[in-house]
């Protein structure tokens, strides 16, 4: 049985779960969502468990019409939202059905938002994963984002007995102005006073910011002279910080396998999600930090999803 039809599809709505792993030496990237703990979030508030396919939805959101008894949860970016023209809330799980026309507009604050439906989309699971790979046209729904017209469905699933929110406490603030943390290397050797500059200016995210990497703009990041403007080809992980012979770093992000730049060091993956809440026009400071701490903040964030679970 259908969930919903498409009425419109926004900017670049698609489907994604926590990503596709052990298939990059083939050339296929991690994809997966952007903002995890938001993807996550919106799982929890419908009853679902948090690797479920949800919807990403980049800048404008979608206009649908439901078709199926079920609850649903916005999280992430700040948009406006109405069911049948009347605004309802993010950040809390909402009963829809039959006949309601769900329309989500566009972002207030951050970049992305994720919609969970109770039991999950049913797409097929391709690699071990849900997740849409639009460069190589495989995954989520028919490999592609969202199109007028297309009709999905979800998984089989009890509506919740009472509705959830988010503890208020737990929302991120997503601000146009950001510091992310990140560990040198992995060929910080390449840079001396190129690494004074990362970490001690601030850099601009340009227009040429997608789910590949975000492009940045600022103090150029100078590689030591003798050193070669580019390297052989190597495998790159989401996060890694490039340096093209422009010497204006990229963050590389989910639709990246590899790189033949220098990386002078990556952002952790903590937080990645606010480097993927940022829109054009936005400014980030890195400050860095070790492999040491980057395992605790990780693990911080895992028992604050398993606390939030038993909040709610």
């Amino acid at each position: 049985m259908s969930a919903f039809k498409v009425l419109a599809p926004g900017g670049f709505t698609m489907v994604q779960d926590n990503g596709r792993f052990g298939y990059q030496q083939m050339g296929i990237p991690v994809c997966g969502v952007l903002d995890s703990f938001a993807s996550k979030g919106a799982n929890i508030l419908v009853g679902n468990d948090e690797n479920q396919a949800v919807l990403e939805i980049t800048v404008m959101g979608p206009s649908l019409e439901i078709t199926k008894q079920m609850d649903i949860a916005l999280t992430g970016a700040k948009m406006g939202m109405t069911l049948n023209d009347k605004p309802i809330e993010q950040w809390k799980s909402i009963r829809v059905n039959p006949g309601d026309i769900l329309t989500i507009s566009q972002i207030q604050s951050g970049c992305r938002s994720y919609l969970a439906f109770s039991g999950g989309l049913k797409v097929p699971k391709i690699m071990g994963s849900f997740s849409t790979y639009v460069g190589g046209k495989i995954g989520g729904f028919m490999g592609r984002p969202l199109q007028k017209g297309d009709i999905l469905q979800t998984n089989d699933a009890q509506v919740l007995n009472k509705p959830r929110s988010f503890p208020c406490d737990y929302i991120p603030a997503y601000l146009p102005n950001i510091v992310v943390r990140a560990i040198l290397g992995p060929q910080d050797d390449y840079f001396d006073q190129g690494i004074i500059a990362l970490f001690e200016t601030e850099y601009m995210v340009t227009a040429k910011a997608n789910r590949m990497g975000y492009r940045l703009q600022g103090a150029p990041v100078s590689i030591k002279k003798g050193m070669p403007q580019s390297i052989v080809s190597e495998p790159s992980m989401p996060g890694s910080i490039q340096i093209p012979p422009d010497e204006q770093p990229i963050i590389l992000l989910v639709e990246q396998t590899v790189g033949g730049y220098a990386k002078i060091a990556t952002v952790i993956s903590t937080d990645l999600s606010k480097v993927a809440q940022t829109t054009p026009g936005d400014t980030i400071r890195f400050e860095k930090t070790d492999l040491k701490t980057a395992h605790m903040l990780y693990m911080e964030e895992r028992k604050k999803t398993a606390k939030i679970k038993e909040l709610l």
